[in-house]
């Protein structure tokens, strides 16, 4: 397991075998955060952006 804190409530979670660029949802807010860096026992979470459709406009 590695430890990472919510950027948005602060929530601590605990993460299994976490990738750089996956997107993983808080259980407390439900808000979607994008793996930034995995370290040895840490991962680095950043809010995840959202991308509307492009509509061809």
């Amino acid at each position: 397991m590695v430890k990472g804190k919510c950027p948005e409530c602060g929530a601590d979670l605990d993460l299994e075998d976490p990738v750089v660029r996956e997107i993983v949802e808080c259980p407390d807010c439900g808000s979607e955060l994008e793996v930034v860096d995995v370290k040895k026992d840490k991962v680095e979470l950043k809010v995840a952006e959202i991308e509307g459709e492009d509509w061809g406009e």
